[in-house]
């Protein structure tokens, strides 16, 4: 907390627009951040989410009794002073306006005051504000089971009599059976090479010579004729059908030989793409910290990046969180520690670093830095921290390195 000056008097308040100007100048007077607040709050064993601190701070609506307690002590408040803050808000809360010098118990607060009305986490404790769900995170949306196949609970279905076609039929050939009347006894030999006989015509009976399912060379041919035009259809169908799902899979994003395209950074929502892989920067949805990881760029969208040029060759990374709102990519405590996140926060925090520039690297160019703009530690570059290759590798500010592995950044346009 700064020292050599007053913290702000709650009681001076004389209704809840000006109670939360004096919280605002409390925050400023302690010289902290969301996050830096956020972080002694947990030390304390409060629950103060930076959002819950922004989204307070921009209204002009009381706070929950539980989320002020937790914001004076981490702005550094001894409990003397806390229990002045609570005071006020309570006289606030049940008689919309605060007189100094007011004598008198203050009747107990409405339980619908409506102080913190749409804050998130409204109704629980403080800063708890529930995060939408990822789909189908705990919920039944993708869980449900797969309904059976039609048909799957039965036996196959056979034909009538459960045989197949011609057992026990007639055309069995000439063995007990006797020759037609006008046809030979003898069975003329059929030689390597020779055509085959064909069916009978129409009237003809069964056993005739060449059709016989058993008897003579001609059934014999006549049935491995039929079986390798079988196996000669069947296999052309597999492997047709093999080569349109291998060309379907060439064809997917997943099985594409061709690289990424390398995109130069230009004014509009774009995806930060990691160099070398199908990762780009985003954050755990759910999470508190705004901290930075890299995951699949198929899903990055939380939050979504933009890009804004300032003034000469500098740029600004601001975001759209579905839950947070909109805010800014930069780096805390003006970069003082060599190794600070790289991380999402409000935009127009004095101690963070929210300025960068966009060097373009090799010869031809391979991929641009991210380099921090007055940074307190010099030379540093925005770096993947691990590994490159790995989802949810944490970025954070780090020493330019000359091979610039896990420093390098494609801007997408999305």
């Amino acid at each position: 907390m700064t020292t050599g000056d007053t913290a702000p008097d709650p009681r001076g308040a004389r209704n809840p627009a000006e109670f939360i100007a004096r919280l605002q100048a409390l925050k400023n007077r302690s010289g902290l951040t969301y996050r830096e607040l956020a972080a002694r709050a947990d030390e304390r064993g409060d629950v103060l989410p930076r959002s819950t601190v922004a989204n307070m701070l921009a209204r002009t609506t009381l706070p929950r009794e539980e989320l002020l307690a937790a914001f004076v002590r981490a702005c550094g408040l001894g409990p003397d002073e806390a229990r002045e803050w609570e005071a006020v808000r309570k006289e606030l809360a049940a008689r919309g306006v605060h007189e100094p010098g007011t004598e008198g118990p203050v009747p107990d607060e409405p339980e619908a005051a409506g102080a913190v009305a749409g804050e998130p986490g409204a109704g629980g404790p403080a800063g708890t504000g529930s995060v939408p769900d990822e789909p189908g995170a705990g919920g039944p949306a993708g869980t449900g089971s797969v309904p059976d196949e039609p048909g799957a609970a039965g036996p196959a279905t056979r034909g009538p009599g459960g045989a197949g076609p011609g057992a026990g039929g007639p055309g069995v050939g000439r063995a007990g059976g006797a020759e037609p009347a006008g046809r030979s006894a003898e069975v003329p030999p059929v030689w390597p090479g020779a055509a085959v006989a064909q069916p009978p015509a129409a009237g003809e009976g069964p056993g005739d010579e060449g059709t016989g399912d058993s008897g003579g060379p001609g059934g014999t041919r006549l049935r491995l004729h039929r079986t390798l035009v079988a196996v000669v259809a069947v296999a052309g169908l597999v492997l047709a059908t093999l080569s349109v799902v291998a060309f379907l899979r060439e064809d997917t994003p997943a099985h594409r030989t061709t690289p990424p395209v390398l995109t130069a950074p230009a004014e509009g929502p774009v995806h930060i793409r990691v160099i070398g892989s199908d990762l780009c920067l985003n954050e755990r949805r759910g999470g508190r910290s705004g901290q930075i990881h890299q995951r699949p760029c198929a899903g990055a969208d939380v939050p979504a990046y933009e890009l804004r040029r300032l003034d000469g060759d500098q740029w600004r990374i601001v975001s759209q969180h579905p839950d947070y709102g909109p805010g800014c990519s930069g780096i805390p405590s003006g970069g003082r520690m060599s190794d600070a996140a790289f991380e999402d926060s409000e935009c127009g925090d004095p101690t963070r670093v929210e300025r960068f520039t966009l060097e373009p690297h090799g010869t031809p160019v391979t991929g641009y830095r991210i380099v921090p703009a007055g940074s307190a530690t010099p030379g540093s570059c925005v770096t993947v921290v691990g590994d490159p290759a790995a989802e949810w590798s944490r970025l954070a500010q780090a020493p330019c390195r000359p091979d610039a592995r896990g420093q390098l950044f494609s801007f997408d346009r999305r």
